[in-house]
């Protein structure tokens, strides 16, 4: 099959900087990288990062009512995806098996196909519901990955703090990076 193919989902919640950079430090490691983005992520992003999707050159970009993209279909093998940011729309979509767009009939040809996939809910606080919906995923075999901030490395900027989420991502993907110091490291 070639590289590694992983899809980076990113919905309309805030932290949309969350799944661009996934998508970014994914092409460095050699991945074959399709970016699936929801109507709502590309206003989010015009507010959050300005003008243009600022998407990564050699991501194939998909919009979420793309009936002709290939992620519409398990025959088109995706070895991993990462939903990130996670709205609570699409969380709640994923977890009831509701695939309405792109973003959820990939998410969920990943989960039926027993492969790896990685939700970064970004709401806070949480409501009973969400939680309860993350817990669906989990036992449905989702890596659920809020983006909770760690001090441990001496982050000093939002880059910081947006290069510790996004590593913990790849962690949770197998891919190896140096985007903090870990934990006893010097």
């Amino acid at each position: 099959m070639g590289r590694e193919r992983v899809v980076v989902g990113i919905s309309g919640a805030s932290g949309v900087i969350i799944g661009i950079r996934t998508a970014e430090e994914l092409l460095k490691a050699g991945r074959e990288v399709h970016v699936i983005m929801t109507d709502a992520a590309r206003e989010v992003i015009r507010h959050e990062v300005g003008k243009g999707d600022r998407l990564p050159k050699g991501a194939r970009v998909h919009a979420e009512d793309d009936a002709r993209s290939p992620l519409n279909s398990t025959s088109f093998v995706v070895d991993a995806m990462a939903v990130a940011p996670c709205s609570v729309k699409s969380l709640s979509a994923l977890a009831s098996g509701y695939a309405n767009n792109l973003l959820t009939r990939c998410a969920d040809g990943v989960l039926r196909t027993g492969r790896k996939l990685v939700v970064v809910p970004r709401e806070t606080p949480l409501s009973l519901a969400a939680l309860e919906n993350m817990a669906a995923l989990k036992r449905g075999g989702a890596i659920i990955l809020p983006p909770c901030a760690a001090y441990y490395f001496g982050p000093r900027t939002a880059d910081d703090m947006t290069d510790f989420f996004v590593g913990k991502i790849l962690d949770c993907l197998g891919v190896e990076h140096a985007l903090f110091r870990r934990w006893g490291g010097k």
